[in-house]
């Protein structure tokens, strides 16, 4: 199931331009991630390669924070 968000941007002072605004609103939808998982639901990907893709992805975050840990240990 997904969560609903609602994303409301107010100004924060009265003469305050849209543009502004709209950054902020940019700003707040991706860190709640709504584009992400847009693109994300796009197509269809099966259960096989979905399980491939998350695999890659813990597979590069464990090789990074390995990289981080060895540079402490050189220190």
């Amino acid at each position: 199931m997904s969560k609903v968000v609602h994303v409301e941007i107010k100004p924060k002072h009265p003469d305050e331009p849209i543009e502004r605004m709209i950054r902020r609103f940019t700003k707040k939808v991706k860190k709640e991630g709504v584009i992400a998982k847009v693109l994300e639901n796009r197509y269809y990907d099966k259960p096989s390669v979905k399980r491939k893709k998350e695999e890659k992805r813990r597979k590069k975050a464990l090789d990074k924070l390995r990289k981080v840990q060895r540079a402490k240990e050189g220190r």
